[in-house]
């Protein structure tokens, strides 16, 4: 005999999203993703099993971007909805919208990314620096805009906006940030069997490498989520800046580092690893976070529960 279901559990797929929110976010998150992406790296952009690519910046948007989309952000939205109701959706799309923000944080995100990343380039330029042409630099703007709309929108609803808010009160803001670092990485392993990655000119040291940069990188934007009261905005245009960077003018400012995607990703290494050694020491470790301002539903629990296990809408 079977037991009987409790009195207003929810049974199948939707009892599982709420008694297991976040594995269901990563499980989500990442398995669409990678599956959207099979086209891609079969295309000749990547494996070459299948005979097609697209021109320019076409494989991106359209081969690359949809994965992204699929992935985290639609993942956090399903997995909201299920496990916490129309309130969670409110508190999740109500960080998305939080622009109002001191000009300091902005300042930071366009122009404070772009300086370090200039200066931590330096030891590895072999002297080779040089002026950006006035289209290249032209462009840059626009090219933000596009990486905001695009990747920022794409992934940080997901990263920054449904999981790490979950994990903070759970984990530990530092412990949180670097498992959520890790897996930020994982999710882009396959992409590394493709042009993006610089496949097929690439080394397994390459995704390791680029998966340390990703906590390096989750490490600043845990800072500046926490220290701007949760503002997502914020934490896209960081995201959006260093992509930005890297994409339009690091080739053109510095030719020797912007020929590989590994030579990039040191540069990146350098410069959030050392912004991390900072906030780690400065905060002692607790990255701006205070629970109680930030706690809200699904977000505090338990610790012998899953993050968010359990709530109910």
């Amino acid at each position: 005999m079977t037991n009987p279901v409790p009195p207003g559990q929810v049974t199948g797929w939707r009892g599982l999203i709420k008694r297991r929110p976040m594995t269901s976010f990563f499980t989500l998150a990442i398995g669409l993703s990678w599956i959207a992406w099979i086209p891609y790296i079969l295309s000749n952009h990547g494996l070459g099993l299948l005979d097609f690519e697209l021109p320019g910046l076409a494989s991106q948007l359209l081969l690359m971007l949809p994965g992204a989309y699929l992935g985290p952000i639609f993942s956090a939205f399903l997995v909201t909805a299920v496990a916490d109701g129309r309130k969670g959706l409110r508190r999740w799309t109500g960080r998305l919208l939080k622009w109002r923000m001191n000009w300091r944080w902005y300042a930071l995100a366009v122009l404070g990314v772009p300086a370090a990343l200039i200066v931590c380039a330096l030891p590895f330029s072999g002297g080779d620096v040089r002026v950006p042409p006035l289209m290249v630099l032209a462009v840059y703007v626009p090219g933000l805009v596009l990486q905001f709309v695009t990747t920022g929108i794409a992934e940080e609803p997901g990263w920054r906006d449904f999981a790490l808010p979950r994990m903070q009160p759970y984990f530990g803001p530092l412990r949180g940030t670097v498992i959520l670092g890790v897996i930020w990485g994982i999710w882009h392993l396959p992409l590394f069997l493709t042009e993006w990655g610089g496949f097929p000119h690439g080394t397994w040291a390459d995704p390791i490498n680029f998966t340390f940069s990703c906590v390096f990188i989750s490490v600043v934007m845990t800072w500046v989520f926490n220290r701007t009261g949760e503002s997502l905005p914020i934490a896209i245009l960081l995201h959006a800046s260093v992509n930005n960077f890297m994409s339009i003018v690091m080739g053109f400012m510095f030719p020797s580092i912007g020929a590989t995607h590994a030579d990039g990703t040191n540069v990146i290494l350098l410069a959030f690893g050392l912004a991390s050694a900072v906030l780690l020491v400065a905060t002692r470790g607790r990255l701006g976070y205070n629970p109680e301002a930030t706690a809200g539903p699904g977000e505090r629990g338990p610790r012998a529960q899953e993050p968010g296990a359990g709530v109910q809408a």
